[in-house]
């Protein structure tokens, strides 16, 4: 069996900007050029939060690189921090890739400022309220076996659990018509999700980062850390956060291809529907993307509102056609700060 398989066109997420500290700033300026990010981590430094400030790339990238840090930088200020780390960042980004980050600044702070969220629950992480008691109790015991005690495995690296309760899901499909219909009133032009979606809404654009940021890090990376250390499960540190929508006037299918993402995290909302089943043919790597199907590697999987499917992004996959009713899915890309 030999399938075609497309690249999702990456979509990196929103990039810093920071205020500049007068002190120590020449030591900051000496460092910045005698000094390299550390090879390894530091697993046992906590990094600050960077939530809230207004940056120019996502508050989990500065979480992730402070561990990179050296020592003698982990003392400083969470200022002087965000200025060394962003100054790094800038040396080593094109300058294409800052204006583009910039206009897609500017774009989300424009929906942002005018749209109206119709459920501000859903903008803050209320984990109790939003996740199976199930999933929050493996995930506070964060143990393998706990994991794969809530868990089903049917093809190697594809895991499947029960994550959403059916109210989030409600309240969430809510607030995407909701948004639908400010974009129809409003005639605002907005982003699709990716090259392969023609319809569907990218939740950061309107508000959902910060709450998809502590989804990734607080609920996803501790499970990718155990099952998709291979491929960064351990240090995810950014997301593309949005949903797809399958259906009469809308996508009905989607073609075999790959994410632009380490981990990927996809949670059917609902409707009703029929069809729309997933199937998954195995991980290969750029080289050998298109290369044949071994037997043990074909997974077709049925989806189940509020049920979540885990995988790596490199694990091609499709979706089937959506024969009647209406499906929407959540999609979280996680990525790994190279």
């Amino acid at each position: 069996m030999s399938l075609e398989v497309t690249r999702k066109e990456n979509q990196q997420p929103t990039p810093p900007t920071g205020g500049h500290n007068g002190n120590g700033m020449a030591l900051l300026q000496s460092m910045a050029t005698t000094h390299r990010l550390r090879l390894n981590p530091n697993t046992e430094h906590k990094p600050e939060s960077y939530e809230g400030l207004h940056l120019e790339f996502s508050p989990l990238l500065f979480s992730s690189l402070e561990r990179y840090l050296p020592p003698l930088m982990l003392s400083h200020s969470r200022d002087s921090k965000l200025h060394y780390m962003r100054d790094i960042i800038l040396r080593y980004s094109p300058e294409g890739e800052r204006t583009r980050v910039q206009k897609q600044r500017e774009y989300r702070q424009k929906i942002i400022s005018h749209y109206q969220p119709l459920h501000r629950e859903l903008y803050a992480m209320h984990a109790s309220n939003f996740f199976a008691p199930s999933f929050l109790k493996a995930i506070n015991e964060n143990k393998e076996e706990s994991f794969r005690s809530i868990m089903a495995e049917p093809t190697q690296g594809v895991f499947t659990f029960e994550m959403l309760q059916p109210h989030f899901c409600e309240l969430l499909l809510s607030e995407v018509e909701n948004f639908e219909k400010w974009v129809h009133e409003t005639k605002f032009r907005i982003m699709r999700p990716n090259t392969m979606n023609k319809f569907g809404a990218v939740l950061d654009d309107f508000g959902l980062e910060t709450m998809l940021g502590k989804l990734m890090e607080d609920f996803i990376r501790p499970i990718s850390k155990v099952f998709f250390s291979d491929v960064g499960g351990s240090t995810l540190d950014s997301h593309h956060g949005f949903v797809v929508e399958y259906g009469i006037n809308r996508d009905v299918e989607l073609g075999f291809h790959v994410d632009d993402s380490e981990v990927t995290l996809n949670v059917c909302l609902g409707k009703q529907f029929s069809g729309g089943d997933l199937f998954f043919r195995g991980v290969r790597c750029d080289k050998h993307v298109n290369t044949e199907t071994q037997s043990d590697e074909i997974l077709d999987y049925s989806h189940v509102p509020g049920r979540a499917v885990l995988h790596r992004g490199r694990h091609r996959h499709g979706a089937r056609a959506t024969t009647s009713g209406h499906r929407v899915n959540l999609l979280l890309w996680c990525r790994s700060l190279p």
